[in-house]
C-alpha cells in the first residue's frame, strides 16, 4: 500500500505543498511554527512598547501643563501685573500719553504753551540749482559739532553745494535741500532735530566771497539767509509747573509717563492701576492650575475594567507634584495671607475657584496686597517656581524620564531586529528540514507504489 499524506490549511482547503511528491505543506507547517515560537517574545517586545510610548505621551502632557503654569507665574512673580499703569488724556489733540511701570496714580494738568520746532533757513532766490554761488570754505556749526566745506568751481552751484552738505560724513546734523518758487530757485537748511540746542550757524571764508550769501549767525545783522523756522523748546505747565524739552517727545517731565505734544492747549492727565492686567494674570494663573489638575486626573485614573486607566496611575512623581502645588497654592503668600483673601479659593476636587468680584475690590490698593501675596522672595510664585524648574527643566526630572523612555524605545527597537532575524533564520533552518522530509517522503511512496505493482504481478501470476 502507498504511503500518502495530505493536509488541510486553517480555512479547510488544500495545503500548497513546497514539494513535488508528497504533498506535505512545507511553507504553512514552517510559517505556524515560527510563529509560535516568535509569539510570546514579540507580545513582550509590543507591551513593552506601548508601555512606553504610552508614559512618554503622559509625560508630555505633564510637562505641557507644566509650562503652562510657569508662564502664568512669569508677571506674578516679577510683580509687573501689578504695577501697570493706564494714562488718558481729556483731549487727545493737545498730547497723547503712554506708561511704564514707574507712573504713579495722580492726575496733573497741563498746559502746552509752545511747541518745540526745529531751525530752517532759506537762502535768496538763484535762477535756477545749476546757478553758481560761489567757492571758499563753508562751515556749518551744530553746538560744539561742525562741518567744514571746501567749494571749488566743481561743486560751487547750488546743486553741488546741497550735495556735497548731504553727503558729508561730518555733518553735525543739517539737512539741505532745493525749494524753487515764482522767484526762483532757494537753497534750504533745517536742522535734524528740534530744540535750541540743535540751531545751527553758517559762516564762509576765503574764495571768490559768493559764499557769504550762506551765511547766518542770530548775532549778525548781515546774514544771507533768512529764518523760515527758528529752533525753539517745547513749553508747558504741569500743575502750575513751568518745564521745557528740547522735542515734543517728553519722558523725564513725569516719573513712567512719556507726554507727546501735539498742539497748543490745556488738558488733564489721568493715571490709574491697570486692574484688567492683574486681573487677567491672576486669571491665567488659575486656568493653568486647574488645567495640570485635570491632566493629573485623566493619567491618574482608576478604571476596575482596565479599560481607561491612566497611564501613570500610581506614579511617585506625578503624585508628588500634585502634592507639593497643592500644599503651595494652599499655603500663605509673601504678606503671610492666604488667597482666599484675594478670591481664589482651593475646592474639594483639587481645582481653584475664583470670585472674580473679590479679585476685583482686592485690587483697589493698586494691587499692593496681590503683590505681596504672589511677588518677592517669600511670594507665592516664587515658591512655585523653584520645583517648577526641577521638573521641567533640561535637566529636571520629567526630562530625564521621557530620556530614559526614549532610549528603551530604542533598545526594544533593536530587540525588534534581532528578533526578527532569528526568525528569519529559524524560517530557512525549518523549511530546509521539511523539504528534505518532503524529498523522503516522495522516495517512500514512489518505492511504495514499485512493491504494490510487483506484489498484484505475483498474485496475478498464481492465478
Amino acid at each position: 500500500m502507498a504511503i500518502t499524506t495530505s493536509s488541510t490549511s486553517s480555512t479547510g482547503g488544500p495545503l500548497t505543498a513546497a514539494g513535488v511528491g508528497s504533498g506535505l505543506d512545507v511553507n504553512g507547517l514552517v510559517s505556524q511554527l515560527v510563529a509560535a515560537k516568535k509569539k510570546p517574545l514579540q507580545s513582550q517586545i509590543d507591551t513593552q512598547t506601548t508601555t512606553a510610548k504610552s508614559q512618554i505621551s503622559a509625560l508630555g502632557q505633564v510637562s505641557s501643563a507644566l509650562s503652562a503654569l510657569q508662564t502664568a507665574l512669569s508677571s506674578l512673580s516679577d510683580g509687573s501685573a501689578f504695577a501697570t499703569r493706564r494714562a488718558a488724556t481729556s483731549d487727545a489733540s493737545v498730547f497723547s500719553v503712554s506708561t511704564t511701570s514707574a507712573a504713579v496714580n495722580g492726575t496733573y494738568n497741563l498746559n502746552v504753551t509752545q511747541l518745540a520746532t526745529a531751525q530752517k533757513l532759506s537762502s535768496g532766490a538763484f535762477a535756477s540749482s545749476t546757478s553758481t554761488v560761489g567757492t571758499g570754505t563753508l562751515t556749518i556749526s551744530v553746538g560744539s559739532k561742525q562741518m567744514q566745506l571746501n567749494l571749488d568751481s566743481t561743486d560751487s552751484s547750488l546743486a553741488g553745494i546741497r550735495d556735497a552738505i548731504n553727503k558729508s560724513s561730518s555733518n553735525p546734523g543739517v539737512t539741505a535741500t532745493i525749494v524753487t518758487g515764482t522767484d526762483g530757485a532757494h537753497l534750504v537748511l533745517s536742522s535734524n532735530a528740534t530744540g535750541v540746542a540743535n540751531a545751527f550757524k553758517v559762516t564762509s571764508s576765503g574764495g571768490d566771497g559768493g559764499l557769504a550769501a550762506l551765511n547766518y549767525d542770530p548775532a549778525s545783522t548781515t546774514n544771507g539767509l533768512k529764518v523760515t523756522t527758528a529752533a525753539q523748546d517745547a513749553k508747558f505747565t504741569i500743575d502750575g509747573m513751568a518745564a521745557s524739552s528740547p522735542t515734543n517727545s517728553v519722558n523725564n517731565a513725569i516719573d513712567g509717563i512719556t507726554l507727546n505734544l501735539w498742539k497748543q492747549g490745556s488738558a488733564t492727565l489721568t493715571v490709574n492701576s491697570d486692574t484688567s492686567t492683574a486681573n487677567a494674570a491672576v486669571t491665567g494663573l488659575v486656568t493653568a492650575y486647574n488645567n495640570f489638575v485635570s491632566t493629573y486626573q485623566a493619567l491618574t485614573k482608576y478604571d476596575s475594567s482596565g479599560a481607561s486607566t491612566g497611564p501613570l496611575i500610581g506614579d511617585a512623581t506625578l503624585n508628588s507634584i500634585k502634592g507639593t502645588l497643592s500644599s503651595i497654592m494652599s499655603g500663605p503668600g509673601g504678606n503671610g495671607a492666604m488667597l482666599s483673601s484675594v478670591g481664589i479659593t482651593l475646592q474639594v476636587d483639587g481645582t481653584l475657584k475664583l470670585d472674580s468680584g473679590q479679585l476685583t475690590s482686592s485690587l483697589s490698593d493698586g494691587g499692593s496686597q496681590l503683590n505681596a501675596i504672589f511677588a518677592g522672595t517669600s511670594g507665592m510664585a516664587t515658591k512655585l517656581t523653584s520645583p517648577l524648574n526641577d521638573w521641567i527643566g533640561s535637566t529636571g526630572i520629567l526630562s530625564t524620564r521621557t530620556n530614559n523612555l526614549n532610549q528603551q524605545l530604542k533598545d526594544l527597537g533593536v530587540r525588534q531586529d534581532a528578533l526578527n532575524s532569528d526568525m528569519s533564520d529559524l524560517t530557512t533552518r525549518y523549511t530546509k528540514q521539511f523539504t528534505a522530509l518532503d524529498t523522503m517522503l516522495t522516495k517512500l511512496n514512489s518505492t511504495s507504489s514499485y512493491l504494490t505493482q510487483q506484489f498484484d504481478a505475483l498474485n496475478n501470476s498464481k492465478k
